[in-house]
């Protein structure tokens, strides 16, 4: 088995902008191993959360070692795999990538689609939400209906913890909900931008606005008031920068009712899926996220989608230069390719 990897840089149509930042654009890595004339492809993005970092350098890194540690493996081996990069210390993007491409190139090499091996079922499928950054009530009322009219979607997610304050969070909101057609869904995420208190008001006026669900109110540090939160919340809180994987899940069962799996925090397919089910297990609603990811890895996301119970797969649809192809919006539904593997296509974007 070679490893090969390729750094790309995407830029966003529209910068966005959360609670803790602004980003425009990111250099990501496409992994490919090849093996029998077959190749499998794995996408690692950068991301931070907090005082929690993961660079394209660390990544890179990562990469170095994993070109000579799989070298005696054949991609069917994942039990051998997995226990000799045990030891590794890899980053979880690291991992997404490499359990992607393994599974893309198990799927190429049986020639199926990876939710037809998980035997899925596509018309399980939920709309996937566009999100609408943090901006003037002006400005988030045009980007919404921007994204509504690129996309016919169903639900928007509005990002809201302003630094202004919950006064600029609610007009904010007001102006894209004032402008929102009934049949569009709405959900709220904080990215942990609020206090308590400020979080229970926000809850309560929110929930008289039809909102969904409630993502990440509270800071990491703050996990342990999540409980008080729940119990006074009309809407649904859901958890995302307090869980990355499945071990995460056991301490937080008592005090949410969901959690956002994404790829990269997880570290690949084969951990989602187990956070999936260890989330089912404990009374957890799921939501899968993103960050600033290609088709590539909301390609693979989109595989595991008929297990979710809502959807935030739309960075790509955000890109001025995507790379991948093979993903379908239809009726607001992101749709995983029928072909094999991954089921996408590398189209060189021009310089």
């Amino acid at each position: 088995m070679e490893l090969t990897c390729q750094p790309f840089t995407v830029h966003k149509r529209v910068p966005l902008t959360i609670s803790r930042g602004t980003t425009a654009q990111s250099t990501n890595l496409w992994l490919r191993l090849s093996a029998e004339g077959c190749e499998g492809w794995g996408e690692a993005a950068p991301f931070a959360i907090g005082t929690h970092r993961q660079t394209l350098a660390m990544v890179m890194a990562d990469m170095a070692l994993l070109q000579s540690a799989l070298v005696p493996y054949h991609p069917f081996d994942r039990q051998a795999i997995a226990a000799a990069i045990a030891d590794l210390a890899l980053q979880s993007a690291t991992r997404a990538a490499l359990d992607v491409a393994l599974w893309d190139w198990c799927g190429k090499a049986i020639g199926q689609p990876i939710w037809r091996l998980l035997g899925l079922a596509l018309d399980r499928i939920q709309p996937t939400s566009v999100t609408v950054g943090i901006s003037s009530p002006e400005a988030a009322q045009r980007r919404s209906q921007d994204w509504l009219q690129q996309t016919a979607a169903r639900a928007l997610k509005i990002k809201l913890g302003s630094p202004q304050g919950i006064e600029a969070d609610r007009a904010m909101f007001q102006a894209v909900y004032n402008h929102t057609p009934a049949t569009v869904g709405l959900s709220v995420d904080a990215n942990g931008g609020w206090s308590l208190e400020e979080a229970k008001f926000m809850a309560d006026w929110l929930g008289d606005r039809r909102v969904t669900h409630l993502e990440q109110p509270l800071p990491v540090s703050q996990d342990t008031a999540l409980a008080e939160l729940k119990r006074t919340s009309p809407l649904p809180i859901f958890v995302d920068e307090s869980c990355f994987n499945s071990s995460d899940i056991p301490r937080l069962a008592n005090l949410v009712d969901g959690i956002n799996i994404k790829l990269m925090k997880a570290g690949g397919l084969t951990e989602a899926l187990r956070m999936i089910h260890t989330a089912r297990a404990c009374g957890l609603q799921v939501m899968f996220g993103c960050y600033s990811d290609s088709s590539l890895a909301n390609g693979a996301m989109a595989q595991l989608s008929p297990l979710a119970d809502y959807l935030d797969l739309d960075s790509h649809l955000n890109l001025r230069d995507d790379p991948f192809s093979g993903l379908t919006l239809t009726n607001g539904c992101l749709m995983p390719s029928a072909n094999p593997g991954l089921g996408l296509n590398y189209v060189p974007q021009a310089q």
